[in-house]
């Protein structure tokens, strides 16, 4: 019921942005699917599913201050934005501190340190593939770089290659 509230916080958060919304509920998806072939814990698929639902919640900030939806920004912005959203939710605050973490680095891939980073960020190219229309001769070369779990990989394979 958590998940389904935050999702929905999100959605009225993003107001009407189509684009955003199915971003995060895809990426959603995916790291749910991941995470769960994978085996994760329940603590961490829990840390994992709302980090992929917020992971871009700096956006809108982002394209306000900066006039920019570059990464770098969304790492800036995005953790205060989820601190507020998951305010009233009353979550352990090491939950919060994780889950901002993931946010606020969800684009340097060298500081992963953990599966639920990894995962939210396959789930985030699984995403980003086609809707940035990346060529197939890159796709390999994704591959070869950032995933690292055998589900990740499977699913990148069996829908792109």
């Amino acid at each position: 019921m958590i998940i389904s509230n935050i999702a929905n916080i999100m959605i009225k958060y993003f107001e009407g942005d189509i684009k955003r919304i199915n971003h995060a509920l895809k990426v959603h998806s995916f790291a749910k699917i991941i995470g769960e072939l994978e085996q994760v814990s329940k603590d961490d698929l829990f840390i994992l599913e709302i980090s992929a639902i917020l992971h871009d919640i700096g956006i809108k900030v982002s394209e306000q201050k900066y006039n920019s939806s570059n990464g770098k920004y969304q790492e800036i912005e995005g953790p205060p934005v989820a601190k507020e959203l998951l305010g009233n939710l009353h979550l352990n605050s090491s939950i919060v501190d994780r889950v901002c973490y993931l946010i606020g680095n969800h684009h340097s891939y060298d500081k992963i340190d953990s599966v639920d980073f990894q995962i939210l960020v396959e789930a985030d190219f699984l995403v980003n593939i086609y809707e940035d229309e990346i060529p197939k001769d890159n796709i390999a070369v994704i591959e070869e770089k950032i995933f690292r779990t055998s589900s990740g990989k499977e699913l990148l394979e069996s829908i792109y290659m």
